[in-house]
């Protein structure tokens, strides 16, 4: 699907120049925005839309109403509590110092958590595979100021616009400490609104051999799935499912020390 980038509703001097910036960094036409409507643009364009707004960057999947942007979401209360009593985490076994790779970014939730714990002294790199939402996300983790705590963890994150499995062949054999995959649910969560907007657009690829033979590969310590608790991608895959009673979600690992 084609992309333009437009300006707020009432563009301003600095609307007008983040909307030029994305266009010329992603190679996407401007388009003005005359005043019309996401729907209108839409309906006259047949695109998606990303809107320079006033505070951040938006972005409309055609026929969508509700925009996806940039938020730390549930990282904002992760990193409040213990660090190493987060699921992931726990799971995972991941340390100070330690190199991430988040092969499902969304959000990013995920990875200013890894962020958060491995620190200056350690790396953490996410996979988005749409460019335009890739984009969002990584303008938004290096201008959100809301959260001070979470500043510098949000800042070190590497976005990359990649396919997950086309960059983990890249990667050389035990390179990375923990590789993280998250696929799109294949049954919705009520909770998970943030999603919405982007389902359509989102890559919905599901795991595959390949995706995990790959990931075990280029892995030091050990890759985890993050998967709906009726998923049996656990099973199938050979990860070490770790039961959360009362929650739809479930963690799983495979431990690539024994390799």
């Amino acid at each position: 699907m084609k992309t333009i980038v437009t300006t707020a509703y009432r563009p301003n001097e600095r609307t007008d120049r983040l909307a030029v910036k994305t266009a010329k960094d992603l190679s996407i036409p401007f388009v003005l925005r005359k005043k019309r409507s996401i729907e209108k643009i839409h309906a006259e364009e047949c695109v998606d839309v990303l809107v320079a707004a006033k505070e951040r960057l938006e972005f409309y999947p055609l026929g969508k109403t509700e925009p996806f942007f940039f938020h730390p979401n549930s990282s904002a209360f992760r990193t409040k509590r213990p660090i190493e009593e987060d699921p992931l985490i726990d799971v995972s076994g991941l340390e100070e110092g330690d190199v991430f790779l988040d092969c499902t970014l969304g959000m990013a939730s995920d990875a200013i958590v890894a962020s958060y714990r491995v620190g200056s002294r350690g790396r953490v790199i996410g996979c988005e595979s749409h460019p335009a939402m890739a984009y969002v996300i990584k303008q938004g983790l290096q201008s959100y100021e809301a959260m001070p705590h979470l500043t510098d963890a949000m800042k070190q994150i590497e976005v990359m616009s990649n396919n997950a499995v086309d960059f983990l062949k890249t990667l050389e054999d035990n390179s990375i400490d923990v590789v993280y995959m998250d696929p799109m649910f294949t049954e919705e969560i009520s909770e998970a609104s943030n999603f919405k907007s982007i389902r359509a657009s989102a890559d919905n690829g599901q795991l595959t051999a390949e995706w995990v033979a790959e990931a075990v590969r280029a892995a030091r310590k050990s890759v985890v799935l993050k998967a709906h608790f009726r998923s049996s991608d656990f099973e199938t895959f050979g990860f070490n499912r770790r039961v959360r009673p009362n929650t739809k979600f479930h963690y799983g690992a495979i431990d690539c020390r024994i390799k």
